[in-house]
């Protein structure tokens, strides 16, 4: 079942959803960032998620679900393009979307997002060892100044606008995404199809624009 085309929309959707629910437990998290307070707030944060047990865990199955996302979407891609092997004329008879088309490089541009981040974020907060000039630790029970780094690489010009052209491209992404998923898992009723698509559309705008807000608030912030 999961061979199949239906399966593998299933999985798309099933991981899609989570991941859609961790970028709101995320963002909720790295708000703090806006918080006056030397970045304290974001350091305790981020040292909680980093040493929690069941966070770590959860980390584990996040991983999973982004490599069960990927691995699926690349096999639906190329599936599709095997089927229609000619480029989509200037206007889909299908009546497909311009985000639905491009799920493939919309994608793309998402897994760029994801090295960056994990290379610069993730790496430094679980891996990378703490010594001065590259990550401080701000107490003695281990807590490491991540606020500093994130401040530090969204001073960074090309950096910022990297992050913020793909939250563009994530934004595209959810718009289909979305409301693919909740009509793949036949949760998208005549009835309360419209509230759907309005609350795919509201929050594929406002959680990429408030994601995306950051790097420029960093960035405006290093030119003073």
């Amino acid at each position: 079942m999961l061979s199949s085309s239906l399966g593998r929309k299933f999985v798309m959707a099933v991981t899609g959803l989570f991941l859609i629910s961790f970028l709101v437990v995320h963002l909720s998290g790295n708000l703090l960032l806006f918080k006056e307070d030397g970045g304290a707030a974001f350091n305790a944060y981020a040292h909680f998620m980093g040493t929690n047990e069941v966070i770590r865990v959860m980390e584990i199955v996040l991983f999973a679900g982004i490599i069960f996302h990927f691995a699926e979407g690349v096999s639906l891609v190329l599936k599709n393009r095997k089927a229609r092997p000619q480029r989509y004329a200037q206007k889909d008879p299908s009546g497909a979307t311009w985000s639905s088309r491009w799920m493939g490089a919309l994608g793309g541009i998402i897994t760029v997002f994801l090295v960056l981040h994990l290379s610069d974020f993730f790496y430094k907060s679980r891996l990378a060892t703490p010594e001065p000039g590259v990550i401080e630790l701000v107490d003695a029970d281990g807590t490491r100044n991540l606020y500093a780094v994130v401040r530090e690489a969204f001073a960074v010009s090309w950096y910022s606008g990297v992050y913020v052209v793909c939250m563009v491209g994530l934004a595209f992404h959810l718009v289909h995404g979305f409301r693919s998923a909740f009509q793949t898992l036949g949760l998208s009723h005549r009835g309360y199809a419209l509230q759907v698509r309005r609350l795919g559309a509201a929050f594929a705008i406002l959680v990429p624009l408030a994601f995306a807000s950051m790097p420029i608030y960093f960035y405006l912030r290093s030119l003073n």
